[in-house]
């Protein structure tokens, strides 16, 4: 334990003090105990570390700026750590335009992702390392340059304005397209290339969240999405980063607009080809998109299988069409065959017919014939009489029809006997005029 003795000079004592003769005790001391004291605090911690390290101040404080540096670092992690170059510590503070205001503050794999929070860190992280009263405590001969550079990019990237115009123009953010042969190496190349392309082509756009690319195992109407974004794609890209510094003075007012215009014609004229170079890229990307391929393929499979339905249905059609018009035609050569051979057949019959009937009636005229005109057996038959007998039969046989006419001829078939065949004609006669075919007395010689 350490003993300290403090030795004090006590205080000169005032003119017309008179304490001994006027000093009133209203009280009395207690008695005294003997105490240890221990020294504490930061300032005993400091004296303790450097006796204890054998350490001047300004050692000290170097090496303590250092661990506090190191400490930084390790809480902040890897998230915001990255290496430093000799070109970058290296950088001219006033080509501030020119400098990677990320890469400076150590978050070049974050950029336009870093939040606001990750700046902060990472700007506390720099200032630590590289504060010009740090470096000088540290006994490095660096200038202030690069810290300068630290202080130019906090300010661009705290200030959301300024961020924004930066992020424009930011090409450590780009992601290069890929080459034709890269992209057609594996079926998962073309998706695993070309996405992170169009997802840093995607922080420009006014319209958020921006569609994915996808895989190959996207719908249709996902792809079609895609690339109708990209074809009518919004960007708020400006370019005013970039623009040509325009004076402050007030005595060059033509000077300030002339930076002006051409700053505008500049921007416009950049908007101009970065549209035609994104235009491009969808364009690229389109042409060896193997599901536009598929998608084409499949549109003139179906197209081809609608044709060759239509096809086959027309075909179906006609020819049932055509046999509907053969079925037809042939009804109607059978019906025309059928009429003719039926015509063929009434033809036929009534040949028949009439040939029977010329028969049958030879058979009648016959049968008076051989009953001698109805004459006694052994009369002679005159002329006269032969007229009257076959007048009558004509008269019968022009009042009946073919059926009695075969039925009449019927009976007298096989009759010899005069008598028989006279009945069966006066019978005859008889029916006939019984039914009105015949009058009473227009036939006299059959049936006297």
């Amino acid at each position: 334990m350490v003993t300290a003795q403090v030795s004090l000079p006590l205080p000169v004592l005032p003119e017309g003090w008179s304490a001994p003769s006027d000093f009133k005790a209203i009280g009395t001391l207690s008695t005294p105990n003997q105490r240890n004291l221990e020294p504490v605090g930061p300032h005993f911690l400091a004296h303790a570390r450097r006796k204890r390290h054998k350490r001047t101040f300004s050692e000290d404080e170097r090496i303590q700026a250092q661990e506090n540096v190191k400490k930084v670092e390790d809480e902040d992690g890897d998230d915001i750590s990255e290496p430093e170059n000799e070109l970058m510590l290296g950088r001219d503070a006033k080509d501030w335009k020119n400098q990677d205001h990320y890469a400076v503050l150590g978050l070049s794999k974050h950029r336009y992702r870093a939040t606001d929070s990750q700046i902060k860190r990472a700007h506390r992280k720099k200032v630590l390392r590289h504060h010009p009263d740090k470096r000088a405590a540290t006994g490095s001969s660096e200038d202030d340059s690069f810290f300068k550079c630290i202080q130019k990019a906090h300010e661009i990237l705290t200030d959301p304005v300024k961020r924004r115009q930066y992020d424009s123009v930011d090409e450590g953010a780009n992601v290069d397209p890929p080459g034709k042969k890269a992209a057609a190496k594996s079926p998962n190349a073309f998706y695993k290339l070309w996405g992170p392309v169009f997802e840093s082509e995607g922080r420009f756009s006014k319209v958020q969240p921006v569609p994915l690319l996808g895989n190959d195992k996207s719908t249709k109407e996902d792809v079609e999405l895609f690339y109708n974004f990209w074809f009518n794609f919004e960007s708020w890209r400006s370019f005013e980063y970039q623009d040509e510094d325009v004076p402050d003075d007030n005595e060059n007012r033509d000077q300030k607009r002339h930076v002006e215009r051409k700053n505008n014609n500049a921007r416009k004229k950049k908007k101009t080809e970065d549209t035609a170079r994104l235009r491009q890229l969808v364009d690229d990307c389109l042409a060896g998109d193997e599901r536009i391929k598929k998608f084409k393929k499949e549109a003139r499979a179906g197209k081809d299988k609608r044709r060759l339905d239509r096809e086959a249905e027309e075909k179906r059609v006609l020819e049932e069409a055509k046999k509907a018009k053969e079925e037809k035609d042939r009804l109607l050569k059978e019906k025309e065959e059928a009429e003719k051979a039926e015509k063929a057949e009434g033809k036929k019959a009534k040949e028949a017919a009439k040939n029977a009937a010329k028969k049958n009636k030879r058979v009648l005229k016959g049968s008076v014939k051989d009953a001698n005109y109805l004459l006694p057996k052994g009369e002679e038959a005159g002329a006269k009489r032969i007229d009257e007998v076959l007048g009558d039969v004509e008269a019968v046989m022009g009042k009946i029809d073919n059926e009695e006419l075969a039925a009449l001829a019927g009976k007298l078939s096989g009759l010899k006997v005069g008598e028989e065949i006279g009945g069966v004609w006066k019978e005859e006669v008889q029916r006939l005029e019984g039914i009105g075919k015949l009058k009473a007395g227009e036939v006299k010689v059959l049936v006297s």
